[in-house]
């Protein structure tokens, strides 16, 4: 028995297959997506492991005896979120998912600041890269900084 672990964006999703590839059960459960500004995308990473663990034990119900069987599991998962952890490995803040669109002035400034980018990259910068949503949090704790002085 094989056990497949999803993690996307709307929804945790479960997949238990048999040695031949048989689909034996599926099971999930939903995630919700934070929008506290206008591009935003994030989700709380600790609601990704209590939606992992509800799915798993809904799966170990529906077939107790095949999941006690398991001898492999995948995983897969959203692509380009930033998780950002203090120096005890706690989480910071929501997690900064691939499809946030917040942070377009800073892939600009690494444009302009790394000429080369792309030919060293193989890729543009985009707002649903990491490198610019690390830049992002600094400046919005900057902007809050300004606004409360």
């Amino acid at each position: 028995m094989y056990l497949g672990i999803d993690l996307g964006t709307s929804e945790v999703k479960l997949l238990l297959l048999d040695g031949t590839g048989r689909i034996v059960g599926t099971a999930g459960a939903a995630l919700t997506l934070s929008s506290p500004e206008p591009l935003w995308s994030e989700q709380a990473p600790g609601d990704w492991w209590r939606a992992t663990e509800a799915a798993v034990a809904r799966l170990r119900a529906a077939h107790p005896a095949e999941f006690a069987a398991v001898r492999g599991i995948g995983l897969s998962g959203q692509m380009h979120g930033a998780v950002l952890l203090d120096h005890n490995d706690e989480v910071l803040r929501p997690a900064i998912l691939w499809n946030d669109g917040r942070s377009h002035a800073e892939c600009a400034e690494l444009e302009a600041a790394a000429s080369r980018l792309h030919d060293i990259a193989g890729n543009l910068a985009m707002p649903g890269f990491t490198a610019p949503k690390l830049a992002a949090p600094g400046r919005e704790q900057r902007a809050q900084r300004c606004a409360q002085a």
